[in-house]
């Protein structure tokens, strides 16, 4: 009778400290959304240095696209 007390006990403290921590998910603040509009530019710029590289090198082999 008292493991059967004590797990119910338990389930519920598991329970309602689940509840509690999903309630406190942070949401996301103006400077981690610029944070990562800056992250998505960069990558984008890496890209497009990348592509610009390629261009350079196969014109210095004399390839043409």
């Amino acid at each position: 009778m008292m493991k059967l007390k004590k797990r119910t006990t338990a389930a519920l403290a598991v329970s309602a400290l689940m509840l509690a921590l999903s309630g406190c998910q942070k949401h996301e603040g103006p400077a981690e959304s610029a944070g990562k509009e800056i992250d998505k530019a960069a990558q984008k710029a890496g890209e497009k240095i990348e592509k610009a590289g390629d261009k350079i090198q196969d014109a210095a082999k004399g390839d043409k696209k």
